[in-house]
């Protein structure tokens, strides 16, 4: 029975997988993407927005819905796919190429009032293999609004811009250190609520995984992390619209077995997110400590300006140190194989437009940033694709959010 609103969803119910780089191929792709990123945003001023194409998909993969039934309220469809192309031109070398980032697939659905099934599945680099392993893979028991459990394969929530899921990420990649923390999908215990204007999340999780979800399940031999992590509703205090503030805290112990949370024992980050009419601002800092390289601590800055209602303005400036001379390394996917070394002194500055099709579930995005490390330094353009249905993730800005623009704004 379709309805027109779709509730809120914890915000662990669907998060991105970490895929390995894709082949350089499809390039008759790009041209598509190209020219498509180019008329929206040339045209963005004068083109004829149609805001009910966004509420018509906001219960895009929804097979049913009846809350009277006893027994199944929701059944929904969950598919995902990242397209892009970035080209890397570095002092020390250049990479360039296409490659499918994220595509998924699954169902969720809602038993009994209290019982929630989500399973989701992931692809290979460039879809192949079709099936190579579980996102995630979970039961949560809802007693009330203050808790819930959830028992299965979960992503590693540390830091604000980790939570986010990619679905809503307004930039190609995520901070340095975010990446660089090694955080993915596991099997763990977790609970979560929300009491006033608390939300929190904790739980135990597995420090590794793979595709084989069996192994993974009964293999518990790669150590464990403890996590902690809250947003805090802030109201008005600061004279915006919205005010939240968010710290998580994780403590790892990893073994030679882990590739989950193996860089560093302890890690803590705080971020405080904001928004006023167009403009929203995430600041966050992260560190991580215990590792042989060195510590790490980053800042990351995040303003958003939305143009008009479906053209926003993405801007971002983050700088990380270690105390070790190779505490730091680049980004695996661009700036690495560009060549941008490893160093103790991080930099990096990123502006794009992403142009919003059906608000988030389908939109064109563009970027270019410039990264400097280790006497190197690498710029990196790229063109995307993002598309989505499923039930969406609730939290602070950008989860689920838009911004109404500050030209030609619709009622």
């Amino acid at each position: 029975m379709p309805a027109c609103q779709v509730p809120a969803i914890p915000a662990h119910q669907s998060n991105p997988a970490v895929l390995q780089p894709g082949k350089i191929q499809h390039r008759s792709t790009l041209g598509g993407l190209l020219c498509l990123l180019f008329a929206a945003s040339l045209h963005a001023a004068n083109f004829p927005f149609e805001p009910e194409v966004g509420e018509r998909w906001e219960n895009l993969g929804l097979l049913y819905r009846n809350p009277d039934d006893p027994v199944l309220q929701e059944l929904w469809l969950l598919g995902r796919y990242h397209g892009q192309y970035h080209w890397s031109e570095g002092s020390a070398g250049d990479n360039d190429g296409f490659e499918v980032r994220r595509f998924r697939y699954g169902t969720q659905m809602r038993l009994f009032d209290k019982l929630s099934l989500h399973a989701q599945a992931v692809a290979g680099s460039d879809i192949d293999p079709l099936y190579n392993g579980f996102t995630e893979l979970w039961a949560m028991w809802t007693f009330r609004p203050e808790i819930s459990l959830a028992i299965g394969q979960q992503k590693h929530r540390f830091t604000h811009d980790r939570n986010v899921s990619s679905r809503y990420i307004n930039y190609l990649e995520r901070s340095l250190l975010t990446n660089m923390l090694g955080l993915d999908y596991t099997p763990a215990v977790t609970l979560q609520g929300k009491i006033d204007r608390l939300t929190y999340y904790t739980g135990v999780f597995s420090n590794a995984t793979g595709s084989n979800m069996a192994d993974s399940f009964t293999e518990l031999d790669s150590g464990w992390s403890w996590l902690a992590a809250g947003y805090y509703d802030l109201g008005t205090v600061f004279g915006t619209d919205t005010a939240h503030l968010h710290t998580t805290f994780v403590h790892s112990e990893a073994n030679a077995n882990a590739t989950n949370f193996n860089h560093s024992q302890n890690g803590v980050s705080t971020a405080l997110i904001l928004t006023e009419e167009s403009t929203s601002l995430v600041t966050e800092l992260t560190a991580g400590f215990g590792n042989e390289n060195g510590d790490v601590l980053g800042i990351n800055f995040q303003p958003s300006y939305f143009i008009t209602d479906n053209l926003q303005l993405a801007l971002r400036y983050q700088v990380a140190f270690s105390n070790g001379d190779q505490g730091l390394s680049p980004q695996r996917r661009y700036e690495k194989p560009a060549g941008l070394p490893s160093g103790d002194l991080y930099q990096a500055a990123y502006a794009g437009l992403n142009y919003y099709i059906a608000k988030h579930r389908l939109k064109l995005m563009t970027g270019i940033e410039y990264a400097t490390m280790g006497g190197e330094d690498v710029w990196t353009a790229s063109t995307m694709l993002r598309f989505f249905f499923g039930p969406h993730s609730g939290g602070a800005f950008p989860m689920n959010q838009m911004l109404h623009g500050h030209f030609l704004e619709h009622d």
